[in-house]
C-alpha cells in the first residue's frame, strides 16, 4: 500500500482510479462496507483504489478534538486499512488552505486533475469544501460533468442502527468494550512505542510498560483487562491504566500496561494493547498504600475475567 503525503505528491502515474474519501477513524463496519465496494470496482475496472483522508482530522484542526477524540492514530488507521487491499492512500494536511477550498475547487483540483476519478463511492452523509458547502447532489453533477461515476453508499446498520465513529466512541466511553468490538468488527486497540516511565509502577510491586498515546484526547479511560501483541510469548495478558493518574498528579493520559507473568525488556518496542474488558472508571486515591491495595484487586479481577473467557 502507497501512502501519498499531499496533494504536491501526486504524479501522473496515480491518474485513473477509483477512490473514497474520509476520515475513516476506526475503520469500522460502515467503512469497511465502503471498502468492499471500492473493491468490487477495481476489480470490474481494473483500476488502483484509493482512498483520501485527512491529517489532522477536521474535528481536530477546529477544535473539537476533545469532544471528538480519535479513534486510530494516522499509524493505526494504515495498519487496519492494509487488511482491506488498498493499494494508495492519499493523506492531505488540514489546514486553512485546505479548509477554505471551495466546494467546487476540490472537485476539480483533487478528484479530476489530481486523480482522474472515474468511480468515486461516499458515505450518505458526506460533506467537503468551505463551511460544508458540497455535497452528494454536487459530487453527482460533478460527476456527469467531468465523467466519473458517483455511488452513494447508504448506512450500515448493527442491532438497527447506524455504525459510525462516533457511535464506537460512545460505546467505548460507557466501558462497553463488546458493543465497540461489535460496531468495529474487531477488539479495540490502541498502539504506541514502550517508553521509560517515572518507574512509580515498579515501587508499587507492579511493573508496567508505558506508552504515549500521542493523542489531545483518548476514547477509552479507566482500567481494563487487555493484551499485549508486539512482543515475545503474545498476546500477553495484563491489567491496564488509561488515563492522566489523578494520583501522582499527572497532567497528560498515558496507557500503563502492567503484564501477568512478564519479565522481559520491551524498552523500545512498538506494541499493540487489544482493551477486551473494563474493569473500572480512573479515581483519584488519598494515598499511595491505597492505590497500591486497588492496582492488586484490580489485577486479580483481570486475571478471574481471562480465566473465565
Amino acid at each position: 500500500m502507497e501512502l501519498i503525503r499531499g496533494f504536491h505528491n501526486l504524479r501522473p502515474r496515480h491518474r485513473g482510479c477509483v477512490a473514497t474519501i474520509g476520515n475513516f477513524d476506526g475503520v469500522h463496519l460502515g467503512h469497511q462496507a465502503v471498502l468492499g465496494q471500492l473493491a468490487e470496482a477495481a476489480g470490474r475496472l481494473n483500476l488502483p483504489t484509493v482512498v483520501v483522508s485527512f491529517e489532522p482530522q477536521p474535528q481536530e484542526f477546529f477544535g473539537a478534538a476533545t469532544e471528538a477524540p480519535r479513534l486510530t492514530r494516522l499509524r493505526e488507521k494504515l495498519q487496519a486499512l492494509r487488511r482491506y487491499s488498498i493499494d494508495r492512500v492519499l493523506c492531505l494536511t488540514f489546514r486553512n488552505r485546505l479548509a477554505r477550498l471551495s466546494a467546487d475547487d476540490f472537485i476539480r483540483q483533487l478528484l479530476v486533475d489530481g486523480l482522474d476519478v472515474r468511480y468515486l463511492v461516499v458515505g450518505d452523509d458526506f460533506r467537503f469544501g468551505f463551511q460544508r458547502q458540497g455535497d452528494f447532489a454536487m459530487l453527482k453533477a460533478a460527476g456527469e460533468k467531468y465523467g466519473f461515476q458517483v455511488v452513494n453508499m447508504h448506512s450500515f446498520q448493527v442491532d438497527g442502527e447506524r455504525v459510525s465513529s462516533t457511535r464506537v466512541r460512545e460505546a467505548l466511553a460507557q466501558g462497553a468494550v463488546t458493543t465497540a468490538e461489535k460496531l468495529l468488527g474487531r477488539s479495540y486497540r490502541m498502539s504506541g512505542r514502550v517508553a521509560h516511565g517515572d518507574k512509580r509502577g515498579r515501587e508499587l510491586g507492579f511493573p508496567t510498560a508505558n506508552i504515549h498515546l500521542h493523542r489531545q484526547a483518548t476514547p477509552v479511560r479507566g482500567v481494563f483487562a487487555v493484551e499485549m501483541f508486539g512482543i515475545d510469548g503474545e498476546p500477553v495478558a495484563g491489567v491496564a491504566n488509561v488515563g492522566v493518574r489523578p494520583t501522582v498528579d499527572g497532567r497528560r493520559s498515558l496507557l500503563e500496561v502492567h503484564l501477568f507473568d512478564f519479565d522481559g525488556d520491551i524498552y523500545g518496542r512498538y506494541v499493540e494493547v487489544v482493551f477486551l474488558h473494563k474493569l473500572r472508571d480512573e479515581v483519584r486515591f488519598a494515598s499511595f498504600d491505597a492505590l497500591k491495595q486497588q492496582i492488586g484487586l484490580d489485577g486479580k479481577a483481570a486475571r478471574k475475567f481471562f480465566a473465565q473467557r
